[in-house]
């Protein structure tokens, strides 16, 4: 966890924080990684209730919960940011002062720091890899494994299916299939422990493993990862234990990527593209009553596409509509019955009423430019835009 000095948080606050609010915070995250619940604020406010040893609340009292804790969620993201900025300026505007006062100052860290927590082997806290000292640009050079054409092809074609690599361009990803590692793994081997420190997420590229979850003593198996599919992603993201333990249920190849090269090139990435869409986002007037952590998950959802001038995005009399669309950037035209209704510019929308009626596409979308589109499935359009889905409906006239 980054210090909290120089900031105007009293000690026993600070001790407060490290000893109740961040120990609390990771077993609420591991909770809900472990489970992954369609609505994960409903489920954290379920979890504390269990642990406070409440009675279940009714569904009117967990909205109004849902409201303050997405509140203080959004006061918890302020705060961090104020720290890691603080810090930022402290060391580029006295970039020696750590080396020079070395020994002055461990008398008085000793003194701030509460004593540190007993038989908690995580690696930090879930925020301390993006915020603070862990998020500082350092100098890297990616590691680079041989591989042949084809290895590399299934490599590339697995990670352009997983969301967290959606977001690389071509280059990107190619640092990214080089820097992967061969692993092979006989029946029956682990290769990732419950509750330990992950370094490393795998693509499986043959065989299958299964992810075992240990509860009261029990391993029971949650989940068979098959070609394709990557597995160990989770304690990459969020810098926590591994949530499960994982073992070959055959004689498997996977491959391996480590921590270093994830953040450097794929989190970086990731951060870039929510960015981009929060801005497109922001340009939707409908959106306006999103709060921003509600923004955030819509623009964690988005997929980005491309489609060339002439080409049609969605077909009127569709049956099979799965998408909703953000216009990124270019113009397009609806076509209803071959007659031009309406022109879309960037921060347009379309898609939405075969989603929210379930009936076949209403009108023919094609490009009339290059346009870069930001795409919702259907899934992640009923979860995150149930609130306000009807209000972006458009009729063709």
């Amino acid at each position: 966890m980054a210090s909290f000095d120089g900031m105007k948080i009293p000690p026993e606050q600070r001790e407060y924080i490290k000893t109740e609010l961040e120990p609390l915070l990771e077993d609420m995250v591991t909770e809900c990684l472990t489970d992954q619940p369609p609505d994960p604020t409903a489920f954290l406010v379920q979890w504390l209730s269990e642990q406070c040893g409440c009675k279940p609340m009714t569904e009117k009292e967990l909205i109004l919960e849902n409201e303050r804790l997405q509140k203080e969620i959004n006061t918890l993201k302020g705060s961090h940011k104020q720290i890691s900025e603080a810090i930022t300026q402290e060391k580029y505007q006295n970039p020696g002062a750590d080396s020079e006062s070395e020994e002055d100052d461990d008398d008085d860290e000793l003194m701030d720091e509460p004593p540190p927590i007993a038989e908690r082997k995580v690696r930090t806290s879930v925020s301390a890899e993006a915020y603070g000292e862990w998020n500082q640009v350092r100098e890297f050079t990616p590691p680079v494994h041989p591989k042949n054409d084809e290895a590399k092809a299934r490599l590339t074609d697995a990670l352009s299916r997983q969301f967290m690599f959606a977001g690389l361009d071509e280059k990107s990803t190619a640092i990214i299939v080089d820097a992967m590692f061969e692993v092979t793994l006989s029946a029956g081997q682990r290769v990732i422990n419950q509750g330990e420190t992950g370094d490393y997420l795998f693509v499986v590229d043959s065989g299958s493993v299964e992810c075992l979850l240990k509860k009261e003593g029990e391993e029971k198996c949650v989940k068979v990862v098959k070609k394709g599919d990557v597995f160990g992603e989770l304690s990459l993201l969020y810098n926590l234990p591994r949530a499960a333990s994982v073992q070959a249920t055959e004689l498997s190849v996977c491959w391996r990527l480590d921590r270093e090269t994830f953040n450097n090139i794929v989190r970086t990435a990731a951060t870039e593209k929510r960015e981009r869409n929060m801005a497109v986002l922001k340009k939707v007037p409908l959106l306006a009553a999103m709060d921003p952590y509600e923004l955030g998950q819509l623009s964690d959802a988005l997929m980005s596409e491309t489609v060339l001038p002439g080409v049609a995005i969605v077909e009127q009399g569709d049956t099979n509509a799965n998408k909703f669309y953000f216009l990124e950037n270019g113009t397009a035209v609806a076509k209803k019955d071959g007659r031009d209704v309406m022109n879309y510019v960037e921060g347009s929308f379309f898609g939405e009423l075969a989603l929210l009626k379930n009936e076949p596409r209403a009108a023919t979308v094609e490009a009339t430019t290059k346009c870069q589109l930001l795409s919702l499935e259907r899934a992640a359009f009923n979860r995150l835009l149930g609130g306000v889905g009807s209000m972006l409906t458009v009729k063709y006239s």
